[in-house]
């Protein structure tokens, strides 16, 4: 009995000795300096948004809630475009949550995913994988849409 004891306490003591000494070694995150990179990479892809926003508004004479539709779809475009050449991986290494906020990140997540699952076929690959991380995102998208639209609609009647 005594010999599983120390045991325990043998294998407790390693424990917290890798845990020290991995502390010990773990990079320290630079909190601060990561929420100013997501903070002016998210800004300048919101930016870059309202530039090409801008851009429908003058050259095709859009008025602002139709030019949002082209928008959307040409930041959707650009995203894919950059992550199928692997540029979005390292904006999205050095903005972290900065790059995952807009319409672009959502844009990455789907497009890397059909990319990583494109050796199983169009399919069981691309189309059974390409929605898994972004599934949850659709769900929740539609339910809050329907539940505002319930909202809205009880206010109206009231």
């Amino acid at each position: 009995m005594a010999t599983k004891t120390k045991q325990r306490a043998s294998m407790d003591m390693t424990k917290t000795l890798y845990k020290q000494r991995a502390n010990k070694y773990k990079p320290k995150r630079n909190v601060f300096l990561n929420s100013i990179r997501a903070f002016w990479v998210g800004g300048a892809i919101c930016l870059f948004g309202q530039a090409i926003q801008n851009f429908y508004i003058a050259f095709f004479d859009f008025n602002e809630k139709n030019a949002s539709n082209p928008t959307v779809a040409t930041l959707i475009f650009i995203a894919v475009l950059l992550t199928g050449l692997g540029v979005y991986d390292n904006i999205g290494q050095y903005a972290g949550a900065g790059s995952a906020v807009p319409v672009t990140g959502f844009a990455n997540s789907i497009a890397s995913a059909a990319i990583e699952h494109r050796s199983e076929g169009y399919v069981l690959g691309v189309g059974g994988n390409m929605f898994k991380l972004a599934g949850s995102v659709i769900v929740f998208g539609v339910v809050a849409a329907f539940i505002a639209a319930i909202i809205k609609t009880l206010i109206k009647l009231i």
